[in-house]
């Protein structure tokens, strides 16, 4: 939709896309990297968790696993009916509530942790989320935070499908890794870690999955090699990420942020 001369991403967009999804488990995730950040850094155990942006609940689920208590928060009916599926499958609790992100419900001070992946860049004024998110954490809370970086392939064609109308989310943006510090410490964070990841699978395996899908052809979500190999590209992987010039590769960057 336009809005004043502008395209937003509006409810009715995400109602639409998980409306869609009879098994979510065929949507690709997000990447692992926040998750796997979030393991690293914290002991999950008795932890108050917030993930905004419920999606399928596929990481509120691994949370829950963990130990940690978990809420989900979501505007989306259909995004909940999702998380609420996916719990009872997984034989754990997630809170769930309907809400916007923006303006929650949570008292101050409530979570130990807020996350959200995907998230931040669907709203024209990112401040308005960081801010909800700094209020409801408790002081020494931390923020988990990704978004999609700007310099990939990604973000050309997601801007020529936004300007058609054909975006799947209405619209959204891009930061570099220095944009998403300075969102976070405007709205009062420390930020105190950085983190990204890849696609994967790749870009042109997704488009050849979705073009041959449309031909009634079938490909697996993700096409597993040898052992071997796959052991070899996580080990060049991983020492990729030691170099700084790296995150300028990732399809999303991430951030960790304190509140004071």
């Amino acid at each position: 939709m336009v809005n004043g001369g502008r395209r937003v991403s509006e409810k009715r967009h995400w109602e639409s896309f998980w409306g869609a999804r009879t098994d979510p488990s065929e949507v690709y995730p997000d990447s692992p990297a926040l998750l796997d950040r979030f393991f690293a850094d914290e002991t999950a155990g008795g932890l108050r968790v917030l993930e905004v942006g419920a999606g399928s609940g596929r990481d509120a689920v691994a949370l829950a696993r963990s130990g940690a208590e978990v809420t989900v928060l979501d505007y989306a009916d259909n995004a909940l009916a999702h998380v609420r599926e996916n719990a009872r499958r997984a034989g754990v609790d997630v809170r769930r509530v309907r809400a916007d992100g923006r303006v929650s419900p949570f008292p101050a001070e409530t979570f130990d942790v807020v996350l959200h992946q995907g998230l931040l860049e669907h709203f024209r004024e990112p401040a308005d989320l960081l801010r909800d998110n700094h209020r409801v954490l408790k002081p020494g809370g931390r923020l988990y935070c990704s978004v999609p970086q700007t310099f990939h392939l990604y973000t050309v064609l997601k801007q020529m499908l936004i300007a058609v109308d054909r975006w799947f989310a209405g619209w959204e943006t891009q930061f570099t890794p220095a944009e998403l510090d300075l969102c976070a410490r405007r709205a009062g964070f420390d930020v105190t870690g950085r983190f990204g990841g890849w696609m994967v699978p790749s870009l042109a395996y997704r488009s050849l999955r979705a073009g041959v899908g449309a031909l009634g052809i079938d490909l697996p979500m993700v096409v597993r090699g040898p052992r071997a190999l796959a052991d070899l590209r996580r080990r060049f992987r991983s020492r990729l990420q030691s170099l700084s010039i790296t995150a300028w590769t990732y399809l999303v960057v991430g951030v960790v942020a304190q509140r004071p």
